[in-house]
């Protein structure tokens, strides 16, 4: 069956329109967003390990409108929009001109990703 209505089409059962898989998808985005942003604790953690937490601070090479930041060094992460996943491997392996940052703890480096990723959505 097709997803649309038409001459010798029929509409799939269910569906009223053709927009409705960008629905869908909104609907998925914002539960990701939410899940990002379940723990306000974590949040915070995540943006003042951002604006002062490392060293060097995040703040200094990267842009982050979430942040007040306007660096130019690393990327503009809002252009970016990183998930966790691309922040938690950059921060812990390193990445072009970026340092490991060996000295985070898994939960300092989990709360960060899910700051960046949840402020860039």
């Amino acid at each position: 069956m097709s997803w649309f209505a038409g001459p010798g089409r029929m509409m799939r059962p269910g569906l009223t329109r053709p927009g409705l898989s960008l629905t869908v998808a909104a609907v998925l985005s914002l539960a990701s967003a939410l899940a990002c942003a379940a723990d306000p604790a974590d949040a915070e953690a995540g943006r003042a390990l951002f604006l002062k937490g490392t060293t060097p601070a995040c703040v200094i090479c990267h842009t982050l409108a979430d942040a007040g930041s306007t660096g130019t060094i690393g990327p503009n992460l809002d252009e970016l929009k990183p998930d966790a996943n691309r922040v938690a491997q950059a921060v812990r392996n390193g990445i072009g001109v970026m340092p490991a940052f060996e000295a985070l703890s898994d939960e300092q480096v989990q709360a960060l990703a899910k700051y960046v990723s949840g402020a860039v959505r």
